[in-house]
């Protein structure tokens, strides 16, 4: 026999999918509206949703070729946006491998071993996770700058260095894995282990196996913390080169000329101060390199001053 809906629930269904179609095109406006700017000629952020007349440009110069303009100017591509963009997935997809290596072990070790200091060790790495990142910049600048006089891989204006620092913020995927290996019965391995199976082997052929979604949702929070980091790397990349997109995209915000097509077409706006290798004294000061003052430094101690600000 068919169910029929009462008209009140048909209602509410009707009111919720309505809800939540307004909800997904408030969300959509300014991903199109980015979109929209980028595929209009000039430098102009205003006008409407659809550009009367679409043009490439910012496109080309993005994706590193020169634009012919119709009274014979050329315009070379101002930044190596592919080059960023690059970066950003190297560095985020490296991360993401080691930061998921390191915070498996560690899970497995808080979840299946019995050993001092566990639970002051687990309570620990929670409360110094709380703190935002932007705290630890004059340790961090001053730690990398010392150890690349002795790793120079890992050292200043390196990848390396980078993803270096990335690797210290596990703690909260350690948590996140070992509450999911709480849930797995510990038989299993003890089963295993009967049958001559060694922990590594039980750990890799039995627990590692039932693990893979939450291995998979840490893999991808990681490499998107990662490729949208912006302080961090901002501090140890000197090089225009060595940037990544998240960080490149600020070059674009030149006061005297916003190129604001080619901006959108980077795709993303990051509206941040600028972090670069200030003392820590003058940065306090607001205290720029060139002896100006730099306004944008009032909460920053080591910072990116750009000088033509």
């Amino acid at each position: 026999m068919a169910m029929v809906q009462p008209k009140s629930q048909k209602l509410r269904l009707l009111a919720t999918h309505l809800g939540l179609l307004i909800f997904i095109a408030a969300i959509m406006f300014p991903l199109l509206m980015v979109i929209a700017i980028s595929l209009r000629s000039g430098n102009f952020a205003t006008g409407s949703l659809i550009p009367d007349e679409i043009s490439w440009e910012h496109w080309k110069l993005a994706l590193g070729f020169s634009v012919e303009h119709a009274d014979g100017r050329v315009t070379p591509p101002p930044f190596p946006v592919l080059l960023w963009l690059w970066n950003s997935v190297k560095i985020a997809g490296i991360t993401a491998i080691g930061i998921v290596a390191l915070s498996t072990t560690c899970a497995y070790a808080f979840a299946r071993m019995r050993f001092p200091g566990k639970a002051t060790l687990l309570k620990g790495m929670l409360i110094f996770q709380m703190f935002p990142a932007v705290l630890s910049l004059v340790a961090l600048y001053a730690l990398f700058d010392r150890l690349g006089q002795y790793v120079p891989f890992i050292g200043l204006n390196t990848h390396g260095g980078v993803i270096f620092a990335y690797l210290g913020g596990i703690a909260l995927h350690v948590w996140t894995i070992k509450g999911y290996f709480e849930t797995i019965d510990g038989s299993l391995e003890e089963a295993a282990a009967l049958d001559g199976a060694t922990p590594w082997q039980a750990f890799r052929l039995v627990l590692l196996p039932l693990s893979v979604p939450i291995l998979a949702v840490v893999f991808i929070l990681s490499f998107i913390a990662a490729i949208t980091e912006v302080p961090v790397a901002s501090l140890l990349l000197r090089d225009v080169n060595s940037y990544t997109l998240a960080v490149g995209m600020q070059q674009y915000l030149n006061p005297q000329k916003l190129p604001v097509g080619r901006l959108c077409r980077g795709g993303r706006a990051f509206r941040h101060p600028d972090y670069r290798g200030v003392p820590a004294g003058a940065a306090l000061a607001g205290q720029r390199p060139d002896g100006g003052r730099c306004e944008r430094l009032s909460f920053i101690l080591l910072c990116h001053c750009n000088p033509q600000l």
